[in-house]
């Protein structure tokens, strides 16, 4: 099992910045891609930015420029830069980790963390 805890999230106005982290905790594990999602009321969950464990990056449109991923594989952690934050950019947030266990990839997920963009 791996278990992973996000933080970060909080109210911030409109143009400001977060940074939320997502540790990933557990035994004898291999992190391949880790993700950030997020969801707002009434909506789909959106993928917004994944990295593998080489370094490769993708971005959604909506947050190409303004968010940036990253990652400490030897934290196992994983971080999302949030800049110029709108107020389309409430929602909470979740990671997302793609984990090797021998031979199987295994998904999980963590609790969310809200982050609320008003003036």
């Amino acid at each position: 099992q791996v278990q992973l805890v996000e933080s970060g999230g909080g109210l911030v106005q409109p143009g400001g910045s977060l940074r939320l982290s997502c540790a990933a905790s557990g035994r004898d594990f291999s992190i391949k891609t880790m993700s950030w999602y997020r969801q707002a009321p009434g909506k789909e969950r959106e993928l917004l930015a994944s990295i593998t464990s080489d370094g490769s990056t993708n971005y959604a449109d909506s947050v190409k420029g303004r968010f940036a991923i990253s990652r400490d594989n030897a934290k196992n952690t994983v971080y999302l830069q949030m800049n110029s934050l709108k107020p389309e950019d409430t929602a909470v947030y979740y990671c997302k980790a793609i984990v090797k266990y021998g031979l199987f990839d295994y998904q999980y997920w963590g609790q969310g963390t809200q982050v609320t963009v008003s003036s």
